[in-house]
């Protein structure tokens, strides 16, 4: 499979080359424009009570997108934030941890699980369940905002909403650096602490951020 991924840092998008007998998967309405006679199904990753866990739970839509085209041609995917998009190759029994929304594509061996992170994370309105990303293949994903690679050796403490990505080389567990009244009436407080040996994506922005920001313009 053949893929280009354009519009990075601000607006990435990914443009895939599927030849005859070759099919993709995509979270679904990420479909951008594709080649005339693409054919597209719906299709569960990991079978309904999973996928039923990663919609509800992990931010995720139920049903994804299985393309395919009979002589081969094109599909482009735009993510439903502006940032950009990423690719990583799984294999050989790794593991990789995506945040909630942040899943955008794969191929078909790719396999997707939900993980419960921690009841406090409720609080910092970010969602308390990540996406397990394993199998082998390619997968992709996107951010609010630039990605900054962070190269972790020993210890690193990250707000929640910034965190995207990380390497399966790194534990971590959800914790508060401010007061229980902070944490429940300001969504602030919330963060992970990465320990070990790995590297972490975050991301420059916050959908949650944003929208306090505007709350308070129009109020």
């Amino acid at each position: 499979m053949q893929f280009e991924i354009e519009g990075n840092p601000d607006f990435g998008q990914l443009t895939v080359d599927l030849v005859p007998g070759e099919s993709f998967l995509a979270e679904a309405g990420s479909m951008a424009f594709m080649s005339a006679g693409t054919e597209l199904k719906s299709k569960l990753i990991g079978g309904f009570m999973k996928a039923l866990v990663r919609k509800f739970v992990g931010g995720e839509s139920l049903f994804v997108g299985e393309y395919s085209h009979p002589t081969g041609g094109s599909v482009t995917f735009s993510p439903d934030r502006p940032g950009m998009v990423l690719h990583r190759k799984i294999s050989g029994g790794e593991t990789f941890v995506l945040t909630a929304g942040s899943f955008l594509a794969a191929t078909p061996g790719i396999k997707l699980t939900t993980k419960f992170v921690s009841l406090k994370a409720i609080f910092s309105g970010e969602g308390a369940f990540t996406i397990v990303v394993s199998g082998e293949g390619d997968l992709f994903f996107n951010s609010y905002g630039a990605i900054i690679e962070k190269q972790v050796d020993g210890a690193l403490t990250v707000d929640t909403g910034h965190a995207v990505a990380w390497e399966s080389g790194l534990k971590y567990n959800v914790t508060t650096i401010g007061g229980i009244k902070s944490t429940l009436l300001s969504g602030e407080g919330i963060v992970l602490n990465f320990t070990g040996t790995g590297t972490v994506f975050l991301q420059t922005r916050t959908l949650s951020g944003v929208a306090r920001w505007l709350g308070g313009q129009y109020r």
